[in-house]
């Protein structure tokens, strides 16, 4: 009966994402591609989707069976990656998954967050590592760096999203990772609407290796580009083609004072991440915080850029301060309240507004992270 239910439930998944049949499972032989031993015991060579045309037979047995292959190092498909709804592209250089918004991902508007988008870009990131043979431990760490205690940390995040996804729309991500030289690495991705096919929104981010250990940035060595390389594209591909894209835009130092301060924020528990320190994604909310009200009621946010300097610890307290960007197409005068510096716009703004954000910790002001936010007028419903 279980068996039954859990089939039925996955035939209706399906049906919901229009998937009429699966893609082509890659098969990294055929380029002449080996794939990198994973100390996981969940990792598999290729990750793939369910086909609408039969339920995967999800018995115990097969689960059983299935753990001990993993643990003897052979190739099986886990529960996984049965359920998973993406898979390697054929010539196998990116990856591409679907998912349904859920109603927990979603804010006022019934449409997605950006930390859903941003949580969602990370996963299918990790997915797309796993489906090559690399583990997820340290987020893609190959072999070699798991020899030598390295794992992969977020130096710059770049996100735009030109139209958010509502409640129950699938969404279609596709990322792929290319060398950035010898200081690490890069992850692009494309969102798109899987009902009309229509690019939804795009991101790209950067980055650097650091020793698990020591907690110092060290250069990526020869033997760990060629473990990652022969997944990537032979040519650059970037999800920003455009010359002076807002990704490449360097972000200045927020200037004393600023215009708006939410001090005393607390990483939770749940915050942490497997590397133990605060995940990328938390700062995404840190930094919204210091935005006034009064834009978030009126705006929506269209583009983020975050550049990491500071690891953020369990007991770290922060303080998230943010300013109007001079030129950044707003004209506001602003009045800070109270000690968490709750504003007031009292200056009507224009379709979009451009912030500069500054995170520091509250203890001695040492810089955490800086960024850069633009929103426009929300459209009319």
């Amino acid at each position: 009966m279980l068996k039954a239910c859990i089939a039925a439930d996955q035939l209706q998944l399906l049906s919901q994402c229009r998937f009429v049949s699966p893609p082509k499972a890659f098969n990294p032989t055929r380029r002449g591609l080996a794939s990198v031993s994973c100390c996981s015991s969940s990792s598999s060579s290729v990750s793939r989707p369910l086909s609408s045309s039969r339920a995967p037979d999800l018995s115990v047995s097969e689960s059983i069976a299935g753990t001990s292959a993993a643990a003897n190092g052979s190739a099986v498909v886990s529960f996984a990656d049965r359920l998973r709804l993406g898979s390697l592209t054929e010539d196998g250089l990116s990856y591409k998954e679907k998912f349904i918004v859920r109603s927990y991902e979603v804010g006022i508007n019934k449409t997605a967050t950006v930390e859903t988008i941003a949580n969602l870009l990370q996963e299918v990131g990790c997915n797309h590592a796993q489906s090559v043979g690399f583990s997820t431990d340290g987020f893609a760490t190959t072999l070699t760096m798991r020899k030598l205690h390295l794992i992969w940390v977020t130096a710059r995040m770049h996100i735009e999203v030109y139209k958010y996804p509502a409640w129950g729309d699938v969404v279609e991500i596709e990322t792929w990772c290319q060398g950035e030289g010898r200081i690490g690495t890069r992850r692009d991705w494309i969102l798109r609407d899987f009902a009309t096919g229509a690019v939804i929104g795009r991101a790209t981010s950067k980055w650097v290796m650091m020793n698990q250990d020591t907690r110092r940035l060290q250069k990526v060595s020869d033997d760990v580009r060629e473990e990652y390389l022969i997944y990537c594209p032979r040519t650059p591909r970037l999800a920003f083609p455009e010359e002076d894209n807002s990704s490449l835009k360097k972000i200045p130092k927020l200037e004393d004072p600023p215009q708006y301060c939410r001090q005393g924020l607390v990483p939770r528990r749940a915050d942490l991440d497997m590397n133990q320190h605060v995940n990328n994604v938390t700062y995404i909310g840190w930094v919204l915080e210091s935005i006034p009200q009064e834009i978030i009621d009126t705006h929506e946010l269209q583009k983020i850029t975050l550049d990491y300097r500071q690891e953020c610890q369990h007991d770290d307290v922060v303080d998230s301060l943010a300013s109007i960007e001079l030129g950044g197409g707003v004209e506001a005068v602003s009045e800070l309240h109270g000690a968490n510096g709750s504003a007031t716009v009292t200056q009507g703004t224009q379709d979009c507004c451009q912030f500069l954000h500054f995170l520091r910790l509250s203890s001695n002001g040492l810089e955490i992270n800086r960024g850069r936010t633009e929103w426009r007028r929300k459209p009319a419903r």
